[in-house]
């Protein structure tokens, strides 16, 4: 490997590899296609990083690369994943002149387009600016030498797969192309049987190894909605809680459990996809420097984030699989630390968790019903005796929160009712003056009676008369 990859690695700390790391580069380093496999958390983005940036020097040969005509392309399935990876390529890079250009979507072309006309070595980005840019003719990928489909699962699951294969067709054929992924469904395998030249399979470990992490502490339990916000308060004061990650399925279910953590006195933050990229990366960046420690996220947003020293995830609800909650409880226990889990299951979640629990073999078993109060809660997750769901000192706003609801769905009805009323009074006007002419309308319940018209008696067509 190239010394100068080394000893920018060294300078940050890293100096062993870990397995895939082990295993891949070497391989990588040859020009070999390969198919790399690893549980998340594990060194994927290094294990295909530092070989490219040692292929990028010496296949480039100081020759420097033509306008929007990059040497090396990384697809991710997420933003936050392609700047992680840019990040890491640029920590791993600091010593080269590698030019190394994040491009997403979410933000304005015109810097993505300077740079690109300036000339890149790499570029790193999702499918869907990727394709944006090649369609315009500002991204060239006839000259891709090494192709990299990082965490290809994820690709899977947003459904960027058509484009992933748009992508490859731009490319030439004689490209090395390197796959990494957590698992291997079949879409993926038919993928790669398609794209890569006789790739070689590597394993971070055997076939019968658990898919979630083993340095990982996992809790799970049983606990009712309402109660879950103080739980959730608790669990934040433990003696071991320091940076923690939680989980929800809706975008508004975020926002919520965020704001109603600020209003007990935590610093949290929020990425769900009703933010502005923008706003995104302000709310990571508050996290990973620690001035929040609490971070809410929805699945979609947190794919791929890597954020070190993250002690705690919790899955506010429950995962939709298997999947799901490897993912979502891989933000902890990652480059070889420990990490816990907390998962809390409502009543209406017990069938869903079953089949999580049984398709990971993680032999649960029963799951304990849990309160807030419950004292193997504060004995499991070291939170100290009495502690309450809010921090000291912070003001409870429930009611004012409540209060502030119902003032503005009163406005909202009061609002409602005045169009509406409004709207009755042009109708009933309208009506009352269509066919009026000069004539005043008659008052409601004062108009005169119209003359009832006299049937008449006939037999057989003959007028009967009648009868005094």
């Amino acid at each position: 490997m190239h010394e100068s990859i080394t000893s920018a690695l060294a300078e940050v700390g890293i100096v062993h590899p870990f397995t895939i790391q082990a295993l891949a580069i070497p391989l990588a380093l040859s020009g070999t296609d390969l198919i790399g496999q690893a549980r998340t958390g594990t060194g994927k983005t290094l294990a295909f990083g530092v070989s490219l940036l040692h292929r990028m020097v010496t296949l480039s040969d100081g020759v420097k690369p033509a306008h929007g005509k990059p040497r090396a392309l990384i697809v991710c399935p997420t933003r936050e994943l392609a700047l992680q990876v840019g990040r890491d390529l640029d920590v791993a890079g600091a010593h080269l002149k590698m030019r190394v250009l994040t491009i997403y979507g979410g933000t304005g072309y015109d810097e993505q387009l300077n740079t690109l006309e300036s000339g890149i070595d790499i570029a790193v980005g999702t499918p869907g600016r990727l394709l944006d840019l090649a369609d315009r003719g500002a991204l060239d990928l006839s000259e891709i030498q090494v192709l990299v489909l990082d965490e290809a699962d994820e690709m899977l699951d947003l459904g960027f797969l058509p484009d992933i294969e748009r992508l490859l067709r731009k490319t030439p054929a004689s490209r090395q192309t390197m796959l990494f992924s957590a698992t291997m469904p079949a879409p993926i395998l038919a993928l790669a049987r398609a794209t890569l030249n006789k790739p070689i399979n590597i394993r971070a470990e055997g076939h019968d190894a658990q898919m979630t992490v083993p340095d990982i502490t996992q809790f799970v339990y049983q606990a009712h909605d309402l109660d879950k916000p103080e739980i959730v308060g608790r669990l934040l004061q433990g003696t071991d809680t320091t940076k923690v990650m939680i989980f929800c399925r809706t975008k508004r279910a975020a926002q919520r459990l965020t704001d109603e953590l600020v209003d007990r006195g935590f610093p949290a933050a929020a990425i769900h996809g009703d933010l502005n990229q923008q706003a995104r990366e302000r709310a990571l960046k508050k996290f990973r420097s620690g001035s929040v420690s609490v971070l809410v996220a929805t699945d979609v947003a947190a794919r791929g984030i890597d954020i070190t020293g993250v002690s705690h995830v919790i899955n506010y609800e429950c995962p939709d699989n298997d999947a799901a909650y490897v993912h979502r409880i891989g933000r902890t226990g990652r480059a070889g630390n420990t990490g816990v889990a907390v998962t809390l299951v409502d009543w209406a979640d017990l069938h869903r968790w079953k089949l999580i629990n049984q398709a990971l073999n993680l032999d649960l078993g029963e799951l304990v019903e849990t309160y807030s109060t419950s004292p193997h809660l504060f004995t499991d997750l070291g939170i100290p005796a009495g502690t309450k769901g809010r921090l000291p000192g912070t003001k409870d706003r429930s009611a004012e929160r409540r209060a502030e609801r119902i003032e503005k769905e009163e406005r909202r009805r009061s609002g409602s009712a005045e169009r509406s009323g409004e709207g009755g009074r042009r109708r009933r006007s309208r009506r009352s003056t269509e066919g009026a002419g000069d004539h005043p309308a008659e008052p409601a319940g004062e108009q005169p009676a119209k003359p009832r018209r006299r049937r008449r008696r006939t037999r057989a067509g003959v007028e009967v008369p009648k009868e005094s």
